[in-house]
C-alpha cells in the first residue's frame, strides 16, 4: 500500500533529476537538424526524469513503485516516442487499486506538478487496468492512445496488461469501431482541407497529417486492413520533422505552419526556402492521404464481407461468387467489389494501353481505380512501353479520363501517387505539388490543372473539338515550373507535350496556342477599352481563327472557375463574353471552307458502293487501319487481344427510293437509326463516322457509312452478324429500341447522368448553303447514336449526309437535313427539329 507522505523536502521531490530543465535545453538550442534522432533524445531525457519523479515521490515511504503496486505509462505520441519540443505529455498513473484514493491523489500531485511548473503540457489520468480499460471502451480516443502506450517505471505487468487488453479490445470492437473512426477522419477533413493544398496547412488536423498517419497504425493494428507502405514512414518523419522545426522557430506548441514562419522552419530544415518547404510537405501530405484513402476503401470491403451472413457467404462461394461479380467497364478493365481492376484475361505486358484505359473506364464510372491494377501495369511497362508519338488510342483515352468531370479527380492522384503521371508526362515533374502564393489560388498548380481539365468537362458541348479544350485544360499553366513568363514558356512545353500526345501540327498549333493566350480574353477584358477597333483587332490576330477563339472562351472559363470563388463572376463573365462576340464578328470575314463538302470517296469506298448496288442489300466490310497506315489485308473478326482504334467499318445500302420522297440521293428513314442500333447491340463503339451517298455507275445512289470503331471489351464480332442483324433491322424484324432497353436493364451500371452535362442541340447557321446543320453534342453512350437518327426520323426530314465524332467521352455530331423535297429548312423548322432531337437525348430509353 502507499502510504500517505506528510512533510518531504522540496529539493528532493519538486526537481528529482533536477539536470533535465538544463539538459533539455541545451537539447533544443543544439544546433543539429531536426529529426528522429532529436525526438528519440528528447524522449529518453524525459523518460528519465519522469521515472526520477515517481522515485522521488514514492522515497518517504522506503517503496518503489513496482512494490506498492504502481506505473508510470506514456500514451499517445508520447507513447511513440515522438516528442517534439512543445509536444504536451500524454500520461497515465496506473496502480492495482490496493491504495487509498487521498494516497493515490498526493502521489500524482508530486508527478504532476513539476511538469506543470516546467511550462510543459500535460493529459493526465490516475486509473487501474480495469478503469482505463472502461474508459477506452467509452472514448475512441483513449482507446487509440492506449494502443500506443509505452513503459516508462514502476510495475513493468501493470504497462503489459494494459497494452494487452488494449489491443485484444481494439481488434475485438474493431468492426464497431472503425466506422466511428472513419467519420471522425471525415469531420477532421471537413474542419481542415487537404494538407497538400493549403498555403497554411495544420500538419496534424488537416487531411493527410500526422492525425491521418495516426489513424492508418490503428488500421494495421486491427489486422483487418494495412496501409501501402511505399514511403508512408519517411512522409510522416518529413511532417514531424517540419513540426519540429516549427515548435523551435516559434517557441509555441502550434501545428499550423503560417506564412510568416515558413521562411524561418525552412532554413531550419536545411532547405532553400518557403516554396521547397511547402513542396516537401505537400508530398508527404499526398503519400498520407492517398495511404489512408486507399486504406479506408479496403477497411470498407473488408467489413462488407464480414457482414455477410455465413451461411450465405458459403453459398456465394458455392456458386463462385465469394470473390464478387465482376462487371465490365472496358476492354481488359472490370468492375469489382466497388473498383475498377483488370480482367483475369488482360495482358498489361501486351496492351501498353491498357493503364489509361483502365483510368479512363474508372473515371467514367465513377470508381476508384485499384491500386494493385496500377502497379500491376506500371510493372508491365518495361516490356511494352508506351510509344511515342502516342497511338490514337491512348491520346483518346486520356482525353476520355479528362472528360469523366469530378471522377477524374481521385483517379488521376491514384495515378499520380504511384509515379505514372511524371513517366507518362515528363514535363509534369516541375508542377507537381508546386504552390501558388496568391491568394486568389486554391490548388498547387498541378491540382489546379487537374480542376481546370474538370471544369472544362461540363463546357464541352460548347466547343466544336472537346478533345482540344481538355488537353490545353490540362497544359495551360504547365510554364509554371519554368522560369520567366508561365504562357510564354508553356506555349513551348504544350508544343512538344502534345507532338508526344500524337496530335498533328494543326491541332498542336491549337493547344499551343490556347496554352500561350490562355490569359489574353480576361486580361483584354478588364483591362482594356473594348470600344477601341485596335483592342479588338489585336486579339483577333493572336486568335486568328474562329474556332480557336471558341477554345480559348471555353478554357478562360474553365481555368477561372478553377482557380477559386473570386476569379470568376458574373461581371468577369459578361466582359470576356462581350469581347468575345466582337473579336468573332471581326473573325467572321474570312470563313474556312467545309471539309466535310469536299472529301472525295476512296476505291474502297466505291467497290462497296458497286456491290450493294449489284445484290440490291445490305454490303459491309471489316477492315484495321493501323495507325497512320493503310488497311490490313485481312479483316478484324476472329482476332485476339486489345483491338486497335483504327478498324473501319464500311456499310453500303441502295438508296431506293421512297414513296412520298422525291430527293433520291436522301437517306432513306431508318438507315441510321438501324445501322447505329446494330453496332450497338454488338457492344462497338463509335469514335468517328461519315455519312453520305455516292451513284458509282449511274445507277442509283447508294447509302454509304464510314465507321470508325472499337470493340467496348472483348473482340470484333464476324462481318457476317453485322450483316445478318443489319438486314432484319432493315426489315423490321429485329425489334433494336427494345433489345437495347433490355440490355440496359440486364448490365446497369453506376448512372453517369449526375455527373455528365446535358446534350445540347443547336442548328448551326451559316454552315451549308445547301442544307441546314444540326449539331449535337452529347455524353457518349450505347445506342446515342441510334436514338438521334430515330428522333431525325420522326422530325421528318431527309438526312442528306452525317458527319459523326467521338472525342475522349464526347460525341460530337453534325446532321446535313433538308426537307423532303431536298431544300435547307426553314428557320422555324430548323429550331423545332432541334428542339426534338434534344428532347429525345434528354428523355430516358423507353422499357423494354
Amino acid at each position: 500500500m502507499i502510504e500517505r507522505v506528510e512533510t518531504a523536502d522540496p529539493a528532493a521531490t519538486a526537481r528529482p533529476g533536477g539536470d533535465y530543465p538544463a539538459a533539455r535545453l541545451r537539447l533544443l538550442q543544439d544546433d543539429t537538424p531536426t529529426g528522429p534522432d532529436r525526438r528519440a533524445t528528447l524522449a529518453h531525457l524525459t523518460d528519465d526524469w519522469l521515472a526520477a519523479l515517481l522515485a522521488g515521490a514514492l522515497a518517504p515511504t522506503g517503496h518503489d513503485a513496482a512494490a506498492t503496486g504502481t506505473a508510470l505509462v506514456a500514451v499517445g505520441g508520447y507513447g511513440r516516442g515522438e516528442l517534439s519540443p512543445r509536444s504536451d505529455l500524454d500520461l497515465v498513473l496506473l496502480h492495482d487499486g490496493r491504495a487509498a484514493t487521498a494516497d493515490l491523489a498526493a502521489l500524482a500531485d508530486r508527478l504532476w506538478y513539476p511538469v506543470w511548473d516546467l511550462g510543459l503540457d500535460l493529459d493526465h489520468s490516475v486509473r487501474t487496468p480495469a478503469e482505463a480499460r472502461r474508459a477506452a471502451r467509452d472514448d475512441l480516443k483513449v482507446q487509440l492512445g492506449l494502443l500506443d502506450a509505452r513503459h516508462l517505471a514502476g510495475d513493468p505487468e501493470l504497462t503489459a496488461a494494459v497494452r494487452t487488453a488494449a489491443y485484444a479490445d481494439w481488434r475485438e470492437s474493431a468492426p464497431r469501431r472503425l466506422p466511428e473512426l472513419r467519420e471522425l477522419c471525415r469531420e477532421r477533413a471537413a474542419r481542415h482541407g487537404e494538407l497538400q493544398y493549403l498555403l497554411e496547412p495544420d500538419l496534424k488536423e488537416a487531411h493527410g497529417g500526422l492525425r491521418d498517419a495516426t489513424a492508418l497504425r490503428a488500421i494495421a493494428a486491427s489486422w483487418l486492413a494495412d496501409a501501402p507502405r511505399d514511403g508512408l514512414e519517411a512522409a510522416r518523419t518529413a511532417l514531424l520533422d517540419t513540426r519540429d522545426a516549427l515548435h523551435r522557430t516559434t517557441g509555441r506548441a502550434t501545428d499550423r505552419l503560417s506564412l510568416q514562419d515558413q521562411d524561418q522552419v525552412a532554413g531550419a530544415l536545411g532547405l532553400l526556402d518557403a516554396d521547397a518547404l511547402l513542396r516537401r510537405t505537400y508530398e508527404s501530405a499526398r503519400t498520407i492521404a492517398y495511404a489512408a484513402d486507399v486504406t479506408w476503401r479496403e477497411v470498407g470491403r473488408v467489413l462488407r464481407a464480414r457482414s455477410v451472413k455465413p451461411a450465405l457467404r458459403g453459398l456465394l462461394a458455392g456458386r463462385g461468387g465469394a470473390r464478387g461479380e465482376r462487371s465490365p467497364l472496358a476492354d481488359g478493365v472490370v468492375e469489382l467489389d466497388g473498383e475498377a481492376v483488370l480482367a483475369r484475361t488482360a495482358r498489361p505486358e501486351r496492351d501498353p494501353v491498357l493503364l489509361l484505359r483502365a483510368a479512363a473506364a474508372a473515371a467514367q464510372a465513377g470508381l476508384p481505380l485499384a491500386t494493385h491494377a496500377i502497379r500491376r501495369c506500371t510493372a508491365a511497362q518495361a516490356g511494352a512501353p508506351l510509344p511515342v508519338p502516342w497511338p490514337a488510342e491512348a491520346r483518346e483515352q486520356l482525353v476520355t479520363l479528362l472528360g469523366a468531370g469530378a471522377p477524374t479527380v481521385p483517379v488521376w492522384e491514384a495515378l499520380e501517387a504511384e509515379g505514372v503521371i511524371a513517366g507518362l508526362l515528363p514535363d509534369w515533374e516541375r508542377v507537381r505539388c508546386r504552390p501558388q502564393r496568391n491568394p486568389v489560388h486554391t490548388w498547387t498548380v498541378d491540382r489546379h490543372l487537374i480542376e481546370t481539365a474538370v471544369r472544362a468537362a461540363a463546357l464541352t458541348r460548347r466547343v466544336h473539338r472537346p478533345d482540344l479544350l481538355l488537353v490545353a485544360a490540362l497544359l495551360h499553366d504547365i510554364g509554371k515550373g519554368w522560369p520567366g513568363d508561365h504562357a510564354v514558356a508553356g506555349e513551348t512545353i504544350a508544343r512538344d507535350m502534345a507532338t508526344r500526345l500524337g496530335f498533328g501540327p494543326g491541332d498542336t498549333a491549337v493547344i499551343a496556342a490556347l496554352v500561350r493566350h490562355h490569359l489574353l480574353l480576361v486580361e483584354t477584358a478588364t483591362r482594356r477599352d473594348l470600344d477601341d477597333p485596335e483592342t479588338v483587332d489585336a486579339v483577333a490576330e493572336a486568335v486568328g481563327s474562329p474556332g480557336t477563339l471558341e477554345l480559348l472562351h471555353a478554357l478562360t472559363e474553365a481555368d477561372a472557375l478553377a482557380t477559386g470563388p473570386a476569379a470568376w463572376s458574373s461581371w468577369r463573365a459578361g466582359l470576356v463574353a462581350g469581347l468575345v462576340r466582337r473579336v468573332a464578328d471581326r473573325l467572321a470575314g474570312a470563313p474556312a471552307p467545309d471539309p466535310r463538302d469536299t472529301d472525295a470517296p476512296t476505291a474502297e469506298q466505291e467497290r462497296l458502293a458497286i456491290e450493294a448496288q449489284r445484290t440490291g442489300g445490305p454490303e459491309l466490310t471489316l477492315r484495321t487501319r493501323p495507325e497512320g497506315g493503310p488497311p490490313d489485308a485481312a479483316d478484324a473478326p476472329g482476332a485476339t487481344g486489345p483491338e486497335p482504334v483504327g478498324v473501319e467499318l464500311l456499310i453500303a445500302v441502295p438508296a431506293r427510293p421512297l414513296p412520298g420522297q422525291p430527293s433520291a440521293t436522301a437517306v432513306p428513314p431508318g438507315v441510321l437509326p438501324a445501322s447505329a442500333g446494330v453496332l450497338a447491340l454488338h457492344r462497338l463503339t463509335v469514335r468517328s463516322a461519315d455519312l453520305r451517298t455516292l451513284d458509282p455507275l449511274g445507277c442509283g445512289p447508294v447509302l454509304l457509312l464510314s465507321w470508325r470503331v472499337a470493340a467496348e471489351y472483348g473482340s470484333l464480332p464476324e462481318a457476317a452478324r453485322l450483316r445478318v442483324d443489319l438486314v432484319r433491322a432493315l426489315d423490321g424484324s429485329l425489334d433494336i429500341p427494345a433489345r437495347l432497353a433490355e440490355r440496359e436493364r440486364a448490365y446497369a451500371r453506376r448512372s453517369r447522368a449526375a455527373l455528365a452535362p446535358p446534350p445540347s442541340v443547336t442548328v448551326a447557321a451559316g454552315s451549308s448553303r445547301t442544307a441546314t446543320v444540326i449539331e449535337v453534342r452529347a455524353q457518349d453512350a450505347h445506342g446515342l447514336l441510334h436514338r438521334i437518327g430515330r428522333a431525325l426520323d420522326a422530325a421528318g426530314v431527309s438526312v442528306r449526309s452525317a458527319h459523326i465524332s467521338t472525342l475522349g467521352a464526347n460525341a460530337v455530331d453534325a446532321f446535313y437535313v433538308t426537307d423532303p423535297d431536298g431544300t435547307p429548312l426553314t428557320d422555324p423548322t430548323a429550331t423545332k427539329v432541334a428542339q426534338t432531337v434534344e428532347s429525345a437525348l434528354q428523355s430516358p430509353p423507353p422499357a423494354p
